[in-house]
């Protein structure tokens, strides 16, 4: 295995974790699971607005970067590069 793959490899597997994060941070919008652990009690640790465009604007560009990845790989296996 050529020490791209693998470094592309860890990339997204630590992109994916930390999506999952940035997905797990985001403020419930109730009436789903977010509400079962918590989520729909207002308190005044809640984000403000300003930290929650940015919460979307990481989430996005890490998803972006994601995706990016996934698709370098595709084409790098598909291709004989591996």
């Amino acid at each position: 295995m050529s020490a791209l793959i693998l470094t592309l490899q860890i990339l997204v597997a630590i992109l994916s974790l930390l999506m999952i994060l940035l997905v797990l941070l985001h403020k419930g919008k109730g009436g789903g699971v977010s509400d079962m652990f918590g989520g729909g009690m207002s308190s005044s640790a809640a984000s403000s607005g300003v930290a929650a465009r940015n919460l979307d604007r990481i989430s996005i560009a890490t998803a972006l970067i994601w995706i990016i990845l996934i698709i370098t790989l595709g084409v790098l296996v598909k291709f004989g590069f591996a």
